[in-house]
């Protein structure tokens, strides 16, 4: 099964870090060769941004996403 993972590109989803997130789930996809489709998406206030920045990966939503917590996430989808 494919992994999928969105991420968001909303002003403040990206001023809190989802553009770094962005280039670690690319750098780590492709030095792993994981199977992810990566998807951008931008959110007009749905009263989310204070939770960002987010990452919904296989339809799972997660919050408050540092670069630790991608990898973790980016680690565990490759274990499968």
């Amino acid at each position: 099964m494919k992994n999928t993972m969105k991420i968001c590109m909303g002003s403040s989803c990206f001023a809190r870090g989802n553009e770094e997130n962005l280039r670690i789930a690319e750098d780590f996809a492709k030095a792993n060769r994981l199977d992810v489709e990566i998807e951008l998406f931008g959110l007009r206030c749905e009263n989310k941004c204070e939770k960002g920045p987010v990452i919904i990966v296989n339809d799972v939503e997660h919050n408050g996403i540092t670069p630790e917590k991608l990898e973790k996430l980016l680690t565990e989808m490759h274990s499968g």
